[in-house]
């Protein structure tokens, strides 16, 4: 019976079907630090670490028995990739059910943004001044105004979709362009990286995280956004120059921002923490019960369909 090493403390429910089919280690309440894993992972055929639990070469090296990383996770910069599919391992993700609340918390942080939310409720909690007069600490209005995309996958067409909902306008940057009919499905204007950051309203990061997008966003391209620019960033912490983005915010440069990924989770730069124009989430994208759960059950099917070739796998290092 192969032997799955899980490093986080999960529910069972969605699980049923691995610990049926498996011999499965879990930690009961609280997620595996390194050294465990290092002691134990010899023994074991798949690994199941969360997005935030980085599997190196160290790891793979002492898991002798590997056959499988199955990522609790839609990102996979948490594994050295390449170093796994040298030793033949195979590297999974759940790019499916992480689509949907990402896209939506990504919305979520478009909304607080613009309208001051959350400024709104420290102002109000904390008894500080809110000016209540007719244009007093205004915010900025949604409807009407155009969304820039970058990186206009799964999610990026998921907020998308909410977005057009909303009366805002779609231009996007991707790798490669997208097919007509997807580009009528959401009025979506494709448009190079320099003029997105330039003429978008909102500016949006739903790109994956590779050696190609370390820090796309930085002092360079913080200054070719409007002043009146809002930044949501629910990608990888990785893509962007923190000290840059809370400089340009400090400065007015930008707007406002809206963050659920940081340089070095779980650390957040002190100056971000100060800021009035920024909201913070801590990578809550699919941080609600059933989302997580909804996980759990599409990497279960990883598993299930690589040993069985019951469900369909998502590979990411083919």
């Amino acid at each position: 019976m192969k032997k799955i090493l899980i490093t986080s403390a999960l529910h069972r429910e969605p699980l049923a079907e691995l610990f049926e089919k498996f011999e499965v280690f879990m930690p009961r309440d609280r997620d595996m630090k390194r050294g465990q894993v290092l002691e134990m992972i010899p023994d074991y055929e798949v690994l199941i670490p969360n997005f935030s639990f980085y599997t190196d070469k160290e790891i793979m090296d002492r898991g002798v028995k590997l056959e499988m990383i199955s990522n609790y996770g839609v990102g996979y910069n948490n594994i050295d990739v390449e170093y796994a599919t040298q030793k033949g391992i195979t590297v999974t993700n759940i790019p499916k059910t992480t689509c949907e609340p990402t896209a939506e918390l990504a919305f979520a942080l478009l909304l607080a943004t613009g309208r001051r939310i959350g400024y709104y409720d420290r102002k109000l909690r904390e008894h500080r001044a809110i000016d209540w007069s007719v244009y007093g600490d205004a915010g900025l209005p949604v409807f009407g105004k155009t969304l820039g995309i970058i990186g206009m996958g799964r999610i990026g067409q998921a907020l998308a979709r909410r977005a057009v909902a909303s009366g805002m306008s779609i231009i996007y940057h991707n790798r490669n362009r997208l097919s007509k009919d997807i580009e009528e499905r959401y009025g979506a204007k494709y448009v190079a990286f320099d003029e997105l950051l330039r003429t978008a309203d909102y500016v949006s990061l739903n790109a994956p995280s590779t050696p190609e997008t370390v820090k796309i966003i930085g002092e360079n391209e913080l200054s070719m956004m409007k002043p009146t620019a809002v930044f949501i960033n629910t990608a990888r912490g990785n893509m962007v120059d923190e000290k840059a983005l809370a400089k340009a915010l400090k400065e007015g440069k930008i707007w406002a921002a809206g963050l659920d990924v940081y340089e070095n989770e779980p650390k957040i730069s002190p100056e971000l923490l100060v800021l009035d124009n920024v909201v913070l989430a801590p990578h809550a994208g699919t941080r609600t019960i059933e989302d997580r759960h909804r996980m759990a059950e599409e990497m279960v099917h990883n598993i299930v369909g690589f040993y069985e070739g019951k469900y369909e796998v998502s590979i990411v290092n083919k």
